[in-house]
């Protein structure tokens, strides 16, 4: 029997990182055909999308994907009894893909899906409980302020950690691929942020000092049920006046990614060995990609995703590409877990 027969790849969503999302579902639907595809609405509804409208849609990472189809469910949990029996490909990103909450969902229905249970999935979305994890496993880590609200008490407590440190990234607690990213030089820069912030449904960030070294992300690949692989390094650089935020990320704006990153022997186990530590000690499942700065004295962690990004542009396929394995083959893998 064909593993992907039985298969619904999931996609879409309302959080920030939905276009990042479609774009996925585009490479995974080019790989496995024979799934089907639901689009998750931004008001809940559930599209059954052909495989030839999904990849018809141009310009993924900044053009919503409308579906020209009437919705198959009302809401997702509507949706829940056609999943029974079947295996969900988790083609989201961000909150509701990554934050335990869908997977809570789906395992109380008795449905069987890809990547880390809802344990493991909300652990690794709130940064600063990940960090304090990381430190009691000794695992370095950066300092950090949490911002919830952008407070006037909260704003004097970020001016006192940018007058501390110089030079400051300031990011949302829940959110990945780069969005709503600030990397902060100078005092107007700090002010210019907090004002676009706050100009927009404020949430909740994390403020950490800017950490010099190289920028460098592994993934993590649970092959079968008792072999778990770090995958090759990445090395992102950014150029020059770029910055490595969503449009340098996945539209190659002012970065370079180097897969495999050109590191010695030494510098490639350590960050390798910290990826799968971080893995294990979350409980993550499937797989995972870990971010770090890779200083003189070791890698430090910076966050880990539960879900990562699976575009052409994306580290996992860039990664699994160096050791020749397609991504029709990793997924395979995943469904037998």
């Amino acid at each position: 029997m064909n593993t992907f027969n039985n298969c619904i790849i999931l996609f879409g969503g309302s959080s920030e990182e939905r276009l990042v999302s479609v774009a996925s579902a585009q490479n995974l639907a080019a790989t496995v055909p024979e799934a089907t595809l639901w689009f998750w609405s931004q008001d809940d509804k559930i599209f059954e999308i052909s495989g030839h409208d999904l990849a018809s849609h141009k310009e993924a990472f900044v053009k919503e994907f409308k579906p020209t189809c009437a919705a198959k469910f009302s809401s997702l949990k509507d949706s829940l009894s056609e999943m029974k029996g079947k295996s969900v490909i988790i083609g989201l990103h961000g909150t509701e893909g990554e934050d335990g909450g869908l997977q809570s969902l789906l395992e109380n229905h008795g449905i069987k899906f890809t990547g880390s249970d809802s344990k493991a999935s909300a652990l690794a979305f709130d940064k600063i409980a990940t960090k304090k994890l990381a430190k009691a496993n000794g695992i370095p880590v950066v300092d950090d302020l949490s911002i919830s609200e952008f407070a006037s008490h909260e704003i004097s407590a970020l001016e006192n950690f940018f007058n501390t440190h110089g030079k400051v990234v300031l990011k949302p607690l829940a959110n990945g691929s780069s969005v709503g990213l600030y990397i902060v030089s100078h005092r107007a820069e700090l002010d210019e942020a907090i004002k676009t912030i706050k100009s927009k449904d404020v949430i909740s960030y994390m403020c950490e000092p800017f950490i010099e070294g190289r920028e460098i992300t592994v993934g993590v690949w649970q092959k079968s049920g008792s072999e778990t692989i770090s995958l090759p390094c990445s090395e992102v650089r950014v150029t020059q006046g770029g910055q490595f935020d969503y449009l340098g990320k996945y539209l190659g704006k002012g970065v370079e990614e180097l897969t495999p990153a050109p590191l010695n022997e030494a510098q490639t186990k350590a960050c390798k060995e910290l990826a799968l530590k971080m893995h294990q000690i979350i409980g993550c499942k499937g797989y995972s990609r870990t971010d770090m700065i890779l200083t003189p004295k070791g890698p430090i962690v910076l966050e880990i995703n539960t879900l990562p990004g699976l575009t052409k542009a994306s580290f996992i396929p860039q990664q699994l590409n160096v050791i020749h394995v397609n991504l029709r083959d990793f997924f395979a893998a995943q469904l037998s877990l």
